[in-house]
């Protein structure tokens, strides 16, 4: 009872705060239309489109000396190098936004960049390390590897970045779910052989750390909460069903930030996928083997195909687009994320070792070659992307369809959810 007075507490603060934030995003229409300068602070890391333009998202933005609430997206041809948490000036037409953005303006003049020291530490911090691995890893494996381990993907070569993007494999080298559950996992069962406390602070501080080294997007966040959810669960001996742990985890999210909730495609991605992986995966697995324990494969294969399955009415209705390649990518390519991330991270802790730089970097570079090659050559297929177009109600219906399919296995297989923990 307690758990849904929270939840239903933390949506209703949330849709308050939205209306709040909505009434402030107004703001910016006065100025639609309008050649303006305006200055704000990268909220992310900055990205590139496939033409290689320049793409930021600036926050905390102010209009002709006006503080105004809301992101602002920015897009530009000029060479800036920008990062996040700088203060940047652009001047340009502004225009109505999208989604959760409140403005945009698309031909814009990067008039100044500032970047004050220990601005932000957790990106600094971030870089440095990624340098160290980029002296002992060559590219692309090198940013690469720095995008699995570190989530910075603003540095992947374009060619590697736009094949990621059609094979649908983007997630795996920015800061997700997957990659915070691999360093908890890890931490947990280190330090749990010193004691449940150690190990519960332990890997506390590693979901904090990882989360202001990438920065707290809609997936990160998403992602830092629902794992330190389980985290305090597995302490004190307790399970969280999905139908607690999902709703609880989207109630706390939206209070946080509510533009969330009215558009945010990665925040509305993160979420189905996970639904994918903790409610329908272990229903598949339990339909087929009953209470045999998955191997290696077979788990990222079922996890995998999960969700993509929740993810694809999405996908296809926003983009309008789908890799049928996915899946087999993603197989061929997830199990060996945990070491590759090892290897990135002993690569990139041991690079100041100049005899051995070549050396500690070479397990890295060879489990990641294979990655890159398996890309490169499955971007080049015809199949590696189609058009496919979803209405609203092709959404539905398939949603409608695949909750009964999901009804329909969890009665024939009794299978209990409160067995799953995403730490363990």
């Amino acid at each position: 009872m307690a758990v849904f007075l929270i939840t239903i507490s933390g949506l209703v603060a949330g849709l308050w705060r939205s209306g709040l934030e909505l009434q402030a995003q107004n703001q910016f229409s006065k100025f639609f239309g309008e050649e303006v300068t305006l200055v704000g602070r990268v909220a992310e890391d900055p990205s590139y489109d496939t033409d290689g333009d320049l793409r930021l998202k600036l926050k905390e933005v102010t209009v002709d000396d006006e503080n105004l609430s809301g992101v602002v997206w920015v897009a530009t041809s000029q060479r800036v190098t920008s990062k996040r948490s700088d203060e940047v000036t652009v001047s340009g037409k502004l225009d109505k936004g999208f989604g959760t953005i409140a403005a945009a303006v698309y031909r814009a003049r990067v008039e100044h960049v500032t970047r004050q020291d220990y601005a932000d530490v957790g990106r600094d911090v971030r870089d440095s390390f990624a340098s160290n691995i980029r002296k002992s890893i060559r590219e692309p494996e090198a940013s690469l590897g720095a995008g699995f381990l570190l989530g910075q993907k603003s540095e992947l070569p374009e060619k590697l970045d736009n094949e990621l993007r059609l094979l649908g494999l983007t997630h795996i080298v920015v800061a997700s779910g997957y990659n915070l559950t691999i360093l908890v996992r890890f931490a947990r069962r280190l330090f749990s052989r010193v004691s449940r406390f150690t190990a519960l602070a332990t890997s506390g501080l590693l979901i904090y750390g990882f989360a202001q080294l990438t920065g707290f997007s809609p997936s990160m966040t998403r992602a830092a909460l629902v794992t330190t959810l389980s985290l305090i669960a597995w302490y004190y001996g307790r399970k969280l069903h999905p139908l607690v742990l999902l709703p609880f985890s989207a109630a706390i999210t939206i209070a946080i930030n509510p533009s969330y909730a009215w558009g945010d495609i990665g925040w509305l991605l993160s979420f189905t996928s996970f639904i994918g992986v903790i409610m329908l995966s272990p229903l598949i697995h339990a339909y087929f083997w009953d209470d045999k324990k998955p191997g290696n494969i077979r788990q990222v294969f079922i996890e995998t195909m999960s969700a993509q399955v929740l993810t694809l009415p999405i996908i296809a209705y926003v983009f309008s687009q789908y890799s049928p390649l996915a899946l087999p990518a993603n197989i061929l390519i997830l199990p060996l994320i945990p070491l590759a991330m090892l290897f990135t991270f002993i690569a990139g802790s041991l690079s100041f070792v100049t005899p051995l730089t070549s050396f500690v970097g070479l397990p890295a570079e060879l489990v990641m070659r294979y990655m890159t090659t398996i890309v490169d050559k499955l971007a080049i297929l015809p199949q590696a992307s189609s058009e496919v177009e979803f209405t609203m109600t092709t959404v539905v219906v398939f949603y409608i369809a695949l909750i009964t399919v999901m009804v329909y296995l969890w009665r024939r297989t009794g299978y209990q959810f409160r067995v799953y923990n995403v730490i363990e």
